[in-house]
């Protein structure tokens, strides 16, 4: 391997290096890029056609909004609420709503109708855009396409030679798949309508379009209701959503193109239910809310009418609340231990001619099946209940794979794939967005594809509260929200990895705290104002996955979330950009002396703030725990810059990597694989 490190370092193609506080700090440095690639805007989720011309359009104080034809309350909204992100990302002043029918000059909006008054599935949400030098022109069929035509025009919006301007382009879009959904669990740790809401305007920005709101599970029921007042007097621990608020969600997302499924999970997960209705349940009791998550035994008991009746009032109330045509009503890990447990259940099991527990809940889904549709509405559920018997108007929501997916389109069922888009699994960016709801290589018929309807990002809230959760789900969410957008063709890691931090900034721009967040956080576990060298060490960290989590921290509702983990995000942008340069510097690249710079420059610092971030660290009863992780980047930093020098001391230093990649603290450092392969190559 070629070594560049000590002619870096007195040259001027090293990163430079800052003294600031104290301490090193590398000075950021894009990835290179080819011509066409840094010509190209970063939008996310990407088009599914788009031309560039060469021109652009300026945007100055004069520009008009005009209508060619239709418009409507929903759309003006919109329309406002885009010159008011665009006067913000521009720094032009802008007017705060349309000038009047218009067609012709600054940007014209072209709308054929209003769409559902309640959004459908099928809801047509195509639109075009061409930008010119004389003027825009978004153009769709209804107001949800002109709405996603709109979060594309804001991404273009972009500052050359000195001036706001759109770039010329012409765009046709339409999404590949019907459902892309985001899933927040309120019912372990409870979230406001504030950061419901700001999830939603997240959606938005990536076009995402079905919020499931997963409102009730063992730990928590968080859903007004006035016929059953005591699922939240007694089940919520005081926090629910009052059934205004609830609406409010509800023509928060319509407005901006979002439908809104609610869950309530059953037969099991029900001990929130038991607490104010044990009649409901298929073992004795007493029942109290359980601090810790995971899978309790009690369930419904699917054998007395009395279940059917409570759950035939309650969906006839909540349907009042959400307009979406789905309802989901849960039906995960729900083992019938409680049932098996209860004579009078294996009675009727047997009257039945049931074997298993997942005949017993068959039967349970089937009733909810014409209790759902009895009120309107087509239900959804987790993939257990897809046993035999099933009916073909329940769509399945699959969270053990694609095969399961696939296997449930085989039987001609409509599903929705979630197993690779768990957040709370920690995976990079990359894995979630080359996970497709129907693979290249899937085995399902051209008829069978047709039932995949789309996927959702699943995000679990064992581990996260308020402060934490944008940080969890963004920018991630926005990565998957273009594998349900786009093309299945486009699958350039290194182009998403690109645009990435783009779209962060855009939903950063809408208020989400994914940035903020982390920052706030390092802030107040350090108590320091700057904690500068702290950042330089959770830069390269990341959370270890749910189940090594949940393993060693035994997490329940009373944990504060507080520690080292809950500073640090998932596939920061250090991994990619370490594995990058090293693939640069190994394969001795073209830019393989820029590559080995900043790696030179990352190496010291690590170096630099080891010691005094050690001591700060051990001091200190929210890190200590994690103060190791300190000490190992400091010989990482040595490690590194020793291979780059292809020194023969590496043989004896690789036990450090295979040391930094045991358990500690929480968290694990982004950059080993990068490393190991630094060294393998010195050797």
């Amino acid at each position: 391997m070629r070594s560049c490190i000590q002619a870096v370092a007195i040259s001027g193609v090293m990163v430079a290096l800052l003294n600031h506080g104290g301490m090193v700090r590398a000075q950021a440095v894009n990835e290179p890029v080819s011509d066409r690639q840094a010509s190209m805007p970063a939008l996310m989720p990407l088009p599914a056609h788009m031309q560039m011309g060469a021109g652009a359009y300026k945007i100055e104080p004069g520009l008009t909004v005009g209508y060619a034809h239709f418009h409507d309350a929903r759309l003006d909204a919109g329309v406002a609420r885009m010159l008011k992100r665009l006067q913000f990302a521009s720094g032009v002043p802008l007017p705060r709503a349309v000038a009047g029918n218009s067609a012709t000059g600054g940007i014209a909006v072209d709308v054929a109708g209003p769409g559902g008054a309640v959004q459908s599935l099928e809801e047509e949400e195509a639109y075009s855009l061409a930008v010119t030098q004389q003027g825009v022109r978004l153009k769709a069929a209804t107001v949800v396409g002109a709405l996603h035509g709109m979060e594309t025009l804001l991404q273009l919006a972009t500052v050359k030679d000195g001036a706001a301007v759109l770039p010329e382009v012409t765009i046709d879009d339409a999404p590949r798949f019907h459902w892309r959904g985001l899933m927040i669990d309120v019912s372990r740790h409870f979230e406001p309508v504030s950061q419901i809401e700001r999830t939603l305007d997240g959606m938005a920005v990536v076009k995402m379009n079905v919020f499931h709101w997963h409102l009730s599970d063992d730990t928590g029921f968080r859903a007004e209701s006035l016929a059953y007042p005591k699922l939240t007097s007694m089940g919520s621990n005081g926090d629910y959503y009052t059934q205004a608020q609830m609406r409010e969600v509800v023509a928060y997302a319509r407005a901006r193109g979002i439908r809104v499924v609610p869950e309530f999970d059953m037969p099991g997960h029900i001990v929130s239910w038991l607490v104010g209705y044990p009649e409901l349940s298929s073992s004795p009791g007493p029942f109290q809310v359980p601090e810790t998550a995971g899978i309790h035994d009690e369930a419904l008991d699917p054998t007395r009418e009395s279940t059917y009746a409570f759950l035939d009032k309650l969906v006839a109330e909540m349907v009042t609340i959400f307009p979406d045509a789905y309802f989901h009503i849960g039906g995960d890990e729900s083992e019938g231990k409680a049932w098996l447990a209860n004579p009078k259940i294996v009675a009727f099991m047997k009257q039945k001619g049931y074997q298993k527990p997942a005949e017993l809940q068959a039967y349970f889904s089937q009733r909810m099946q014409q209790i759902v549709e009895k009120h309107g509405r087509k239900p959804i559920g987790w993939d257990e209940i897809l046993v035999p018997g099933l009916p073909k108007s329940v769509v399945v929501q699959s969270w053990r794979g694609a095969d399961s997916l696939a296997a449930g389109a085989k039987q001609g069922y409509r599903g929705v794939l979630s197993a690779p888009y768990y957040l709370d699994a920690m995976k990079s960016n990359e894995t979630h967005y080359l996970a497709d709801p129907i693979p290249a290589d899937t085995t399902m018929t051209a008829e069978e594809q047709k039932l995949i309807l789309g996927g959702e990002v699943c995000m679990w809230a064992e581990h996260l509260n308020e402060r934490t959760i944008d940080g969890r789900i963004w920018p991630r969410a926005a990565v998957m929200a273009e594998r349900f957008w786009s093309p299945q063709s486009d699958r350039d890691v290194a182009s998403m990895y690109r645009r990435l931090p783009a779209i962060s900034l855009a939903l950063e721009r809408v208020g989400l705290t994914h940035l903020t967040g982390p920052a706030v956080m390092r802030r107040s576990i350090s108590r320091n104002v700057d904690p500068g060298m702290l950042k330089v060490l959770t830069d390269v960290l990341q959370p270890v996955p749910f189940d090594e989590r949940e393993e060693n921290q035994h997490t329940d509702s009373r944990t504060p979330l507080d520690r080292l983990i809950d500073t640090v995000v998932p596939d920061p942008p250090s991994r990619f950009e370490i594995a990058r340069d090293v693939d640069a510097v190994v394969n001795n690249t073209a830019d393989s002396k820029e590559a080995e710079a900043r790696l030179v420059a990352r190496f010291i610092e690590w170096q630099h703030v080891s010691g005094p971030l050690a001591a700060e660290m051990q001091q200190n009863p929210l890190m200590n725990d994690a103060a190791v992780r300190a000490t190992q980047l400091g010989a990482l930093g040595a490690l590194g810059l020793e291979a780059l020098k292809g020194g023969g001391a590496v043989k004896q230093q690789a036990a450090q990597v295979a040391d930094a990649d045991n358990p500690a603290g929480l968290v694990r450092f982004t950059f080993l694989d990068a490393m190991k392969k630094l060294v393998e190559a010195a050797k």
